[in-house]
């Protein structure tokens, strides 16, 4: 009988280990899986602001959504172009993380847009709030990915690539001068869909990927330089560095679609103590520790 009732307890006990790490594992599956930024049906969680226009007056159905794509188009837009240069910002901040999408450029550019506006197209990051945006402030003070199509076979036009509307960043160990740098990615043509990662650090370190192959990486995004006009001064603190900011899709003439946007935060709660805390960040964030 007590043969009987130790294996009976050491059964018990093994279950209930199991069950422990189950739980255990389901939780830091579900911590680290990557979120979906777009629900696939409207444009709930996201923030239009169009220059020219009060920020969440998305002109002309700029963004739209078809077929669980994010659909940006001027079909509806009179007249020229007219610098109508908008971005739909994703409701909430980021420092630390990893966000991955796939776009493609579809149809012609809209008549009077910019020529260099041809096949272009990006993902801003570290953006300011577009609430902190006057209604003619053309750009947002921002960092971002640039997304290009080739334009004439045997001519490379690498995607992928840095720009800085109201910022700066340091590449090759310097605060490097130019408004765009090109990344080494191959060139793509046409309307195929490509994948592209960014993975921020703060302020520190951020990494540019194309269809899984690193292609551009620098440091310490802060605000600085050009391009951008008619902003508050308030906002424009040259030399600041970016450790946050908002995230936003960009229209600039050039009809394109977004799909499979997901991130990954970074930062988060990194004591194992807590009910909360996952491996996978890298950036300690104790005020959200729950116990």
């Amino acid at each position: 009988m007590k043969t009987q009732s130790l294996v009976s307890n050491w059964g018990m006990l093994f279950f209930l280990l199991l069950s422990i790490t189950s739980n255990l594992s389901s939780q830091s599956l579900a911590t680290e899986a990557w979120h979906s930024m777009f629900n696939g049906n409207d444009l709930s969680g996201w923030t239009v602001k169009i220059h020219h226009y009060e920020v969440g007056d998305n002109h002309g159905d700029t963004f739209r959504v078809k077929d669980s794509i994010i659909q940006v188009r001027y079909d509806n837009y009179e007249g020229d172009f007219n610098e109508r240069y908008g971005h739909l910002y994703y409701d909430r901040p980021y420092s630390y993380f990893k966000l991955k999408l796939e776009y493609r450029f579809v149809g012609e550019l809209h008549p009077g847009a910019p020529i260099f506006t041809l096949k272009n197209s990006g993902i801003m990051f570290h953006s300011q709030d577009p609430r902190s945006m006057p209604k003619e402030q053309d750009w947002p003070i921002s960092v971002e990915m640039q997304f290009l199509a080739g334009l004439e076979e045997g001519k490379s036009r690498p995607t992928g690539n840095m720009c800085s509307p109201g910022t700066d960043v340091v590449f090759g160990g310097k605060i490097d001068p130019r408004h765009c740098i090109n990344s080494s990615s191959d060139t793509y043509f046409g309307e195929q869909w490509v994948a592209a990662e960014l993975i921020v650090r703060g302020d520190s370190l951020v990494t540019h990927k194309i269809n899984g192959k690193t292609v551009l990486e620098y440091t310490e995004p802060q605000i600085g330089g050009g391009v951008v006009n008619r902003y508050d001064p308030a906002v424009k603190i040259d030399g600041q560095l970016l450790k946050e900011g908002f995230i936003a899709l960009q229209s600039e003439g050039q009809p394109i679609d977004f799909r499979n946007i997901k991130i990954q935060n970074l930062k988060g709660c990194m004591n194992p103590k807590a009910k909360n805390y996952s491996k996978h960040y890298i950036k300690s964030d104790p005020k959200s520790c729950e116990y």
